[in-house]
């Protein structure tokens, strides 16, 4: 009897710390980066290798795609969980296709498309392309708004050869020589710089937000499916995410180190030239008013109305309210 209770004794508290331990379970996450790694993509990585989303419940691991519609393509098709990108890429994406993704938290309150050309070349402007050969990664966000940025500037875009091309090839392809400019996000530009220099070259950046461009840029998604059945693990990644963006504001040089224990193969100091690129697009007058995450209605409104005019589409074609979920952001 006294064997028969033990067995039993052991068998039931076998039980309650089996089921102890799958309460606890982090629920798993993939998150589909939208660039390679490096410093301008530092953010999910840190978070997860400083325990920031073990904190909050969640195994959180991380892919890279080629550029934003990639990232979207792989989140709707529930390749990924969760993601980021260029805003403009998803608002072009609900429009056209209905994609089940939305946006669920603001990172970039400034746009970081730019042209990056030579110093000394013939292109000192925008309206100077014409005639010009030009690359682009083939899922940059940007290619949503090329056509409208050129043509407020009064540019014709049937005078620009683009080309599409892997992203890696890019800085290759302007050190070269092959082309005369090319399309980034201006978080790309240490790379360049080292690449040029080694040629006795000089970057040269013309930012669009200097051309008119305005609107939300990089932000975080999430699959409309994982939305609607598991809507806390969302909270609870975005408050991670955002709470992660935080601490690496603070401790730029960390995070550069922690990529480093990553990604053995890369340079610190390059990764932290590439994390400060990013800063001024996270902290700046309209986050600090607004907070980190926030998606406010109006810079929603005018973020569709550049993508939908650079893609002919009529205003009324979609709500961009609802490509977005704001349920998950901090009251």
């Amino acid at each position: 009897m006294r064997n028969s209770f033990t067995l039993r004794s052991l068998i039931a508290a076998t039980v309650v710390v089996g089921a102890t331990l799958s309460a606890h379970a982090a629920d798993k996450l993939v998150f589909m980066n939208d660039w390679l790694p490096g410093g301008d993509k530092a953010i999910p990585f840190y978070g997860m290798k400083k325990g920031i989303f073990a904190e909050e419940g969640l195994d959180v691991s991380v892919q890279s795609a080629r550029g934003s519609s990639e990232a979207l393509t792989k989140i709707g098709t529930g390749t990924a969980d969760v993601g980021s990108g260029g805003l403009a890429a998803l608002l072009q994406a609900r429009a056209e296709t209905g994609i089940p993704v939305k946006a669920i938290a603001s990172v970039f309150t400034v746009q970081p498309d730019a042209l990056f050309t030579i110093e000394g070349s013939p292109i000192k402007s925008l309206s100077d392309v014409v005639g010009r050969k030009v690359a682009t990664a083939t899922f940059t966000s940007s290619n949503v708004i090329w056509p409208l940025i050129l043509k407020s500037n009064n540019v014709d875009s049937s005078k620009v050869t683009l080309l599409k091309v892997d992203p890696a090839a890019l800085v290759g392809l302007l050190a070269t020589g092959q082309v005369d400019a090319t399309i980034n996000w201006t978080t790309a530009s240490p790379p360049f710089i080292k690449a040029l220099n080694e040629s006795g070259k000089k970057l040269k950046m013309l930012p669009w937000g200097e051309y008119g461009f305005d609107g939300y840029g990089y932000s975080l998604f999430a699959s409309d499916k994982l939305i609607a059945e598991k809507p806390d693990v969302v909270k609870r990644f975005t408050k991670a995410y955002l709470k992660t963006i935080e601490l690496a504001l603070k401790n730029k040089a960390d995070v550069a180190k922690t990529m480093k224990e990553i990604f053995p193969e890369m340079d610190v100091a390059l990764v932290l030239q590439q994390f400060e690129t990013i800063v001024p697009l996270i902290e700046n007058s309209i986050s600090k008013a607004e907070g980190i995450g926030t998606i406010d209605k109006v810079r929603l409104a005018k973020t569709w109305e550049w993508t939908a005019k650079a893609q002919d589409m009529k205003l009324d074609k979609m709500d961009p309210e609802s490509a977005v979920d704001r349920a998950f952001l901090a009251k």
